[in-house]
C-alpha cells in the first residue's frame, strides 16, 4: 500500500548505464554485463517521505527507456506520465554528452508541462582513466540549462541515491505548492460565490 505513486523517467543514449543506475538505486546491485533495454522497463522502490509535515508512503517508479533510435517513438508516451526526469550521459562517451541537447528537446516536446523537474547525471565516474568529458564542461552544460548536476557511478553507487533524492525533493515541492495553490483557488472561488450570493440577497432586499 502507498499514499502516492511517483513516476520518474530516465533518458539518454543507449549504453550510458541507465539500467545499471536503476538497479543500484532499487536493489544495490551491479551487473558488469551489458543488457540493452528493449522498449521500456522500470524499477520500483518504496519510501517514507514527509509531505505537508506528515510521513507518507511513496511508491517510486523509475522508467528506463531504450536509447536506440528505433525504439524512441515507442517511449514518447511515457514522458507525459512522468513527474520528474533523469537525463543521463556517459562520462567516457563524448557523443552521449553532445546528445544531451537532443534529449532535452524531447522533454520540451513530450513532457507533461513546459517546466518539468529535471536533473543531469554524468555516469561511470568510477572510470577516470577512460573519461573524455571534463567536469568543467559538464558543469557548464548543466548551468546553461539550469539543471542540478551529479557525477554518478552505478558500479560503486556514488551519488546514485543523492541524485534521485534531489529529484524527489524537487517533485514533492512542486506537488506541495500546486496543492496549496489549488486550495487557495478553491477558497477564492468559494468566497467569490458567497459574495455573489450575498450581493444577490442585498439587491433583492432593496427591491
Amino acid at each position: 500500500d502507498f499514499d502516492y505513486l511517483i513516476k520518474f523517467l530516465c533518458i539518454g543514449n543507449s549504453g550510458v548505464g541507465k539500467t545499471s543506475f536503476l538497479n543500484h538505486y532499487t536493489n544495490s546491485t551491479f551487473d558488469t554485463r551489458f543488457y540493452s533495454t528493449v522498449g521500456i522497463d522500470f524499477a520500483v522502490k518504496k519510501l517514507i517521505y514527509k509531505i505537508h509535515g506528515q510521513n507518507r508512503r511513496l511508491c517510486l517508479q523509475i522508467w528506463d527507456t531504450a536509447g536506440q533510435e528505433r525504439f524512441r517513438s515507442l517511449t514518447t508516451a511515457y514522458y507525459r506520465e512522468s513527474m520528474g526526469f533523469i537525463v543521463m550521459f556517459d562520462l567516457t562517451n563524448e557523443q552521449s554528452f553532445l546528445d544531451i541537447r537532443y534529449w532535452l528537446e524531447q522533454l520540451k516536446l513530450h513532457a507533461y508541462c513546459d517546466n518539468p523537474d529535471v536533473i543531469l547525471c554524468g555516469n561511470k565516474s568510477d572510470l577516470p582513466l577512460e573519461r573524455v568529458v571534463s567536469e568543467e564542461d559538464a558543469d557548464e552544460t548543466a548551468a546553461r540549462y539550469g539543471l542540478p548536476y551529479f557525477e554518478t557511478s552505478a558500479a560503486t553507487g556514488s551519488n546514485v541515491p543523492a541524485s534521485v533524492e534531489m529529484l524527489l525533493d524537487l517533485v514533492i515541492k512542486k506537488m506541495e505548492s500546486t496543492s496549496e495553490q489549488a486550495l487557495l483557488d478553491r477558497r477564492s472561488s468559494r468566497k467569490h460565490i458567497l459574495s455573489n450570493i450575498l450581493l444577490g440577497i442585498t439587491m433583492g432586499s432593496d427591491t
